[in-house]
């Protein structure tokens, strides 16, 4: 494509596309390719004026021939990633707002004073009936106030008055609708683009594809632990799927054989094999917005109490006018309370830091499902790590392959790779690299496979019964054995790895043995967040003692547990929220998955299972723990601000209140002053908490 270099400097470069115009899906469409080339930092791409800037630390020559072969037919975007921009929203709100603005001047430059009267008292009977129809609701609510100063300075004939206050409240509506709608979408998108490969039936056989090639009619295999990736019909199996996100329902529903299931739920048990109905996701984005915008359950406290305090707040306004008027008879000093409220301030300020403090999350790559996980996080006592993954690195990696019996380690290996590359955890993955590292080939050749949560896999394979897994499934559950000569092979395998081990017919047949190797930011992690506050750091794991012991003393942790169960993590966790404590809970496995459903607030970290992810109330997007040191400074800002707007707010509202009784300033200077330091405090609260 053809361009014209604007401006530039070392690192950053800013450019003009020579077209003739630039729609919002192909400004979406350029930008997510300059996103994804190599050695760009960052980019913005402006549609009205055609630019985009472009922040870069790799060859400014490879920089430029990109640009040059860029092609919107060629270079196209996920579908989904237009929808989740917000390009199109913004500009509708922009133009709306400058609408507004605009409209105010020239009414004003051009209108005759009496024409503008009229439309004035033409205008103010919505702002009526908004107050009767909540008045017939046997409500005393913010509308309430606002026909009563509006129709009171109508009748007075104070024109300037009542139409400075249906402008101001009309801007402040736009700026909360906008502000509310683009975080919500940010919210959503980031929510509605975690399904990455799937396994699909193709000529009788499972393979697996990306997301994005799945069309309508295809048939996806969806095991125990997995999100449901698409809409569709279930044609074989059975299972409990976990749909609370998305329909509200707090259990598991049956599902079997002509059931429909919906993208964005978690299948709990069983495996399903579903005929797809909506090949696109943006079926599951439209359902995730729609469940932020109306979920009254996830405002935090904060939030809530101000909504709460804003309508109890309205009968005193109105009694404060009835008493002014009762001891002044001044028609002005009584209106000084309808005029300044401190509902309409609390009601709009407050939404909109926990909704800008969201999107201040998203940006910096977590993602939290509601404002009162912010809450939770910011006053937390105790935090709760699970070890592996969480604390130790994403990537675990297997070390040695000890054999007990005849078998090549490869060949053990390849068994192990087979029964593992079904289920979407740390320590499987790592078997499965190794085996492709490897080039071993674990093409299916077992039978049905099932997943014992925290305790490993049982399949068989030539009619043989094979299990994978921990030391207590292998040796106590299922009751393998070790042959006599191999004993002191076994007690002799390292402490420091975690072993799967693999058994045959119950008999041992090899022990891979897994290193996981610490987070190198852990320990620092951890004093963080000692220093922001948390009193009580866990951690809890289903490792040996000994390991236990170790990464606990290493990472810092208070105290810690070991070779507990899921419902272990789960108990701990209500026993804490029992005496008083808040509770926050960080896992990365389907193990971890009660506990992050137990918690105050959950966290996910994004490299682990589905289903820890999809339960979790906030997930971290970075292969790193600094963003739970990030949410955590961001949560006590965003906690300080609200209790600064709050002060703001009674502070402002009382003084302008007080100000109009003792007749200092007129109504019409009361309520500009009023909407003023709203909109003001509403603005500010828009901003960034963090540097």
């Amino acid at each position: 494509m053809k361009f014209r270099i604007q401006h530039e400097i070392r690192g950053r470069i800013r450019v003009h596309m020579i077209c003739g115009s630039m729609t919002y899906t192909q400004a979406d469409t350029l930008l997510y390719y300059l996103n994804g080339l190599d050695g760009v930092t960052g980019a913005k791409v402006y549609e009205r004026t055609k630019d985009a800037v472009i922040c870069y630390a790799g060859s400014r020559n490879a920089l430029l021939h990109a640009l040059q072969v860029f092609r919107y037919e060629t270079a196209k975007a996920p579908k989904e990633y237009p929808e989740g921009s917000g390009r199109r929203l913004n500009a509708e709100y922009q133009e709306r707002l400058i609408g507004r603005i605009l409209l105010r001047i020239l009414k004003r430059l051009f209108l005759p004073y009496t024409v503008r009267c009229a439309l004035t008292a033409l205008q103010s009977v919505k702002y009526l009936y908004r107050g009767l129809y909540t008045l017939t609701k046997r409500r005393i609510e913010v509308p309430v106030l606002d026909a009563a100063a509006i129709g009171v300075s109508v009748l007075r004939r104070d024109f300037n008055t009542a139409g400075s206050v249906m402008f101001l409240l009309g801007i402040g509506e736009i700026l909360e609708e906008w502000t509310h709608k683009k975080s919500v979408g940010d919210l959503a998108g980031a929510l509605s683009l975690n399904v990455g490969k799937v396994w699909v039936i193709r000529n009788g056989c499972e393979v697996q594809e990306d997301a994005s090639g799945i069309a309508q009619g295809d048939l996806v295999v969806v095991r125990m632990g997995t999100v449901v990736p698409f809409d569709g019909i279930v044609t074989a199996g059975e299972g409990q799927v976990n749909q609370s996100s998305l329909t509200g329902e707090g259990l598991p529903v049956f599902k079997e054989k002509g059931g429909y299931v919906y993208a964005g739920s978690v299948l709990e048990e069983g495996e399903l094999t579903i005929e797809v109905q909506k090949g696109s996701k943006t079926s599951r984005y439209e359902k995730i917005a729609a469940m932020i915008e109306e979920s009254e359950k996830l405002k935090s406290k904060l939030e809530s109490r101000a909504e709460h305090l804003a309508d109890r707040l309205v009968p005193c306004a109105l009694l404060g006018t009835v008493l002014a008027w009762a001891l002044t008879r001044n028609v002005n000093r009584a209106l000084s309370f309808l005029m300044v409220d401190f509902s309409c301030a609390l009601k709009l300020a407050m939404p909109i830091s926990v909704l800008s403090a969201m999107k201040e999350a998203r940006q910096k790559g977590i993602t939290v499902k509601g404002g009162k996980y912010l809450e939770a996080v910011s006053s937390a006592a105790t935090i709760v790590f699970d070890k592996t993954g969480t604390l130790t690195k994403a990537r675990p990696r297997v070390a040695e392959v000890v054999v007990f019996g005849e078998e090549s380690p490869d060949e053990m290996l390849r068994i192990a790779a087979c029964l593992e590359e079904h289920f979407p955890h740390s320590m499987a993955r790592a078997v499965v690299r190794a085996a492709e590292e490897k080039n071993l080939d674990h093409r299916e050749m077992h039978s049905h496979v099932e997943y014992i949560v925290a305790h490993g896999i049982a399949s068989s394979i030539e009619g043989k019964k094979v299990i994978i897994g921990s030391h207590h499934f292998v040796f106590e559950d299922e009751q393998c054995r070790v042959d006599p000569d191999y004993e002191e092979k076994l007690e002799a395998l390292s402490k420091e790895y975690s072993c799967l081990y693999l058994a045959v017919e119950n008999r041992l047949a090899a022990a891979i043995c897994i290193e996981d190797p610490l987070r190198p930011e852990s320990a620092e992690v951890i004093r963080k967040l000692k220093e922001a506050g948390i009193g009580r750091v866990v951690m809890m794991t289903g490792d040996s003692m000994h390991t236990a012991a170790s990464v606990a003393a290493a990472v810092g942790a208070d105290e810690f547990y070991a070779e507990v169960l899921p419902e272990d993590k789960a108990d701990f966790v209500k026993r804490e929220k029992a005496a008083g404590r808040t509770v926050i809970m960080i896992g990365d496995g389907i193990n971890d998955s009660p506990a992050l459903s137990a918690a105050d607030a959950g966290i996910a970290v994004s490299s682990g299972a589905e289903l820890a992810r999809e339960l979790a109330d906030i997930m971290i997007t970075e292969d790193n723990l600094w963003g739970l040191v990030m949410l955590k400074r961001l949560s006590d800002s965003l906690m300080k601000r609200i209790q600064k707007n709050y002060r703001l707010i009674i502070g402002i509202n009382a003084g302008l209140i007080a100000s109009g009784f003792l007749g200092f300033l007129a109504p019409g200077t009361s309520a500009f002053l009023h909407n003023a330091s709203t909109l003001a405090i509403s603005l500010r609260s828009m901003r960034k908490l963090l540097p």
